[in-house]
């Protein structure tokens, strides 16, 4: 008889989206003229930037043209894409990397539950509290975890609470950790990282011979000149980092699917033999082997992010969602609710008024504003007491959702 990964069987009721959506289907089938208006989930509004439409509309006649036509392209992605990421992601800021150590992907989502794949199942484990879900419950699904106690925690993993009162910041584990989970700007916090924070965690994980795995899908909102973008900004990243980009928020590619992986050559981790084996050609045999590559229209619509025009519409987003977020604050600041983030992240995240725990606030918020968030709980027992809300809407949503807000939540 067949059986199942008993693994998935560890894992919580639902995931938190997939919850957020059933109570709202719930809600909108018992109210259907309610004018609900969505900021939970971090997807994008606004359209593709013309430069990247213009390129895809392109790259579709080239497909109609059989001396043009693309087939299977390359699993790791075509060298125009890699080579304008390694120049203006990472070699226009100081960092050395290569575009053969660029893997491109549908998704940093994908990639950051795939990376699992090449590593053992021995590893202690580290990620932030609240956290990224995908985090979490791709290492239960991969066998990586015990059972979750009574607050959401699985055994087997070592959670490093963020909150207001270290101002969101990650402090580095007393005990060796071997795959450390970092995300900043911060999901969903949206606190950030400094030079001197990233230093402290790569000359650890160095120490330690641990690994990494740097979430940067939100560079693009760090307005603050001091703070990096890539944690292959600091000195000896390339020892001990695998660092995850996308597409998603800065070019609005959610629905288009484009991201990248990068794995620096040289880059190892122990084998049960205790030799050293280096992990970009884990990675690779993995893409090769797993992977089909990200279509050719697809890539050069992300391709045509680095053209001139395509650098001033991706600023002229990320303006865009930032005011947004700093609506949010100011309007929530002002009707005296706590708030922190929304500064170079588009999340805003904040306190529950009244002593209210996070889906209580979510219940609320939506049957008496008809307005979704998400709750802090579902990112982790840290997140307990705690909400995001998202700049990723049109500016009258966000304009109306603060009304309602507001005038529901002044304290």
């Amino acid at each position: 008889m067949a059986t199942v990964n008993d693994n998935y069987l560890k894992l919580k009721a639902g995931y938190l989206f997939p919850e957020i959506a059933r109570r709202v289907a719930a809600f909108t089938e018992a109210n259907p003229d309610a004018p609900v208006i969505k900021l939970g989930i971090g997807d994008v509004t606004e359209p593709l930037p013309q430069a990247c439409r213009d390129a895809m509309i392109a790259a579709v006649n080239d497909m109609g043209d059989r001396g043009s036509f693309k087939g299977y392209g390359p699993e790791q992605g075509y060298l125009w894409l890699r080579e304008a990421i390694a120049k203006h992601d990472f070699q226009a800021r100081g960092c050395d990397i290569d575009a053969s150590e660029i893997f491109v992907s549908d998704g940093a989502k994908c990639d950051s539950g795939n990376i699992l794949d090449i590593f053992g199942h021995d590893n202690t484990i580290a990620v932030t509290d609240p956290v990224y879900p995908v985090y979490v419950d791709t290492n239960v699904m991969a066998g990586n975890t015990g059972d979750a106690d009574d607050s959401g925690k699985y055994g087997g993993l070592t959670y490093i609470p963020i909150s207001a009162e270290n101002d969101f910041t990650a402090a580095i584990p007393d005990t060796k950790v071997d795959l450390i989970y970092l995300c900043f700007p911060n999901n969903p916090t949206g606190a950030t990282a400094t030079k001197e924070q990233l230093q402290a965690w790569v000359d650890y994980a160095r120490a330690n011979g641990s690994i990494i795995f740097f979430d940067a899908a939100y560079e693009a909102f760090i307005t603050d000149d001091s703070l990096p973008h890539s944690i292959f900004e600091i000195e000896g990243a390339r020892d001990c980092v695998i660092e995850f980009r996308s597409f998603s928020k800065n070019a609005g590619f959610t629905g288009t699917r484009c991201a990248f992986t990068v794995v620096p050559k040289g880059l190892t981790a122990k084998a049960a033999d205790g030799s050293d084996v280096e992990l970009w050609k884990l990675w690779n045999r993995r893409q090769c082997t797993k992977f089909n590559g990200v279509s050719y229209i697809v890539q050069r619509g992300a391709e045509a992010v680095y053209s001139e025009a395509g650098q001033a519409q991706i600023k002229e987003l990320i303006a865009f969602y930032l005011e947004n977020a700093a609506i949010v604050r100011e309007q929530l600041t002002a009707a005296g609710l706590e708030v922190f983030g929304g500064i170079n992240a588009p999340y805003v995240w904040v306190k529950a008024p009244n002593g209210l725990s996070s889906w209580d606030f979510f219940d609320k918020l939506l049957h008496t504003c008809n307005v979704v968030g998400t709750p802090g709980s579902g990112f982790g027992a840290a997140g307990e007491g705690y909400f995001r809300i998202s700049a990723f809407n049109s500016r009258d949503n966000v304009v109306e959702a603060m009304k309602r807000i507001t005038e529901k939540f002044s304290v």
